[in-house]
């Protein structure tokens, strides 16, 4: 099918390669894309991209950020044999990885095809055949003789190596299925929202970010956020999809299609009470549908966010999302829609005096 101008930038951004610290290429693809919105493109200096826009350049700075890396893999080993070994960037969980195609991309950026392998399962004791394949017995095969073939390829220890799928718009074309929703969607809607002000007043300043290592520490919003200084914080993140097959109505904390996730805790953040209100408010006063979240444990960036400088109001709205963290997600295209609308709201009626009465009463 012919892809619309949204779905386009969202198989840019979920194609492009980027596991934390090797975040370049889809920054370049993020600011393609929010560059003609913006009235500046700049970074912090761990590489987080900053776009800003000002609506009233004495009002507050709304800081809306999605993070730019997605879980991958960094090669650490080549044996004799060819066979690759790798370090696990981010989580995950060993049942999703076996018999995976991935991408080894080497220092010059040419890709090297292989496949994730382990112990055939026909020469295992049946009491081992019962058991996960731990992810330290695991490897890369990308069809080499010897590890001076894949030496001669440019491949070397430190390279990136990311999960390969191929962006998907489902039978039902609101279902979109692909690699690293977490978190380009999170940065699709940080350009959305700038876009969509691009012509609208707002009383304050907007950042849109993409940030660096959200995987691996919530790293980059710590130091987009010590650069900005903003005085409201969003976090756009992925959420838990509890929706399908197994998953009981208790254990659910969202369902595909029915708005934005309102995150109310996880382990990196208890939601800011005021600013939480104010989002209800306003997605009840415009009849935009909105859902409660809890996650006992992980974190998004308002993790960080929140505790920069001495202290910034700040909330986290996730998208649900099935299957994450492993080759190939599934969320809403709805749940895209309303989540842009909400924050375009939001931002709109921000001004000095709300943004005053949502920090101190």
């Amino acid at each position: 099918m012919k892809l619309d101008e949204t779905l386009e930038m969202l198989k840019e951004l979920t194609d492009a390669r980027g596991i934390p610290g090797n975040e370049r290429e889809a920054r370049d693809v993020m600011t393609k894309h929010i560059k003609p919105y913006a009235d500046e493109i700049d970074h912090d200096g761990l590489g987080s991209l900053i776009a800003s826009k000002n609506g009233d350049e004495n009002g507050p700075k709304i800081m809306i950020a999605g993070h730019l890396d997605e879980v991958g893999f960094m090669l650490t080993r080549i044996d004799d044999k060819g066979f690759i070994y790798f370090q696990t960037v981010g989580g995950w969980w060993s049942q999703v990885m076996l018999a995976q195609r991935v991408s080894i991309v080497t220092r010059s950026g040419e890709t090297i095809t292989g496949v994730i392998g382990s112990k055939p399962p026909h020469i295992l004791t049946s009491e081992a055949r019962k058991k996960p394949v731990d992810i330290k017995d695991m490897f890369i095969d990308a069809g080499a003789q010897s590890k001076e073939e894949v030496l001669s390829w440019g491949v070397a220890p430190g390279d990136m190596i990311v999960p390969y799928f191929e962006f998907t718009v489902m039978k039902n074309e609101n279902y979109l299925l692909a690699k690293a929703w977490d978190n380009r969607i999170g940065c699709a809607i940080a350009i959305e929202v700038m876009k969509r002000l691009k012509e609208e007043k707002h009383p304050n300043r907007l950042y849109s970010v993409g940030a660096i290592q959200e995987e691996v520490g919530l790293r980059g919003a710590k130091t987009a956020t010590n650069k900005i200084q903003p005085d409201i914080g969003f976090a756009v993140d992925v959420g838990i999809a509890g929706d399908t097959p197994g998953v009981t109505a208790k254990e659910s904390v969202g369902t595909m299609g029915e708005g934005p996730q309102i995150l109310l805790y996880d382990a990196s953040m208890v939601s800011h009470r005021g600013l939480r209100n104010f989002v209800v408010d306003t997605a009840e006063e415009l009849n935009i549908p909105y859902q409660f979240a809890t996650m006992s444990g992980g974190g998004t960036d308002a993790g960080s966010i929140h505790l920069s400088g001495t202290g910034i109001p700040t909330l986290a709205i996730c998208i649900p999302t099935r299957y994450i963290h492993s080759h190939a997600a599934m969320l809403h295209r709805e749940d895209f829609e309303n989540t842009v609308k909400l924050l375009v709201e939001i931002v709109k009626r921000l001004d000095a005096d709300t943004v005053k009465t949502i920090t101190f009463e």
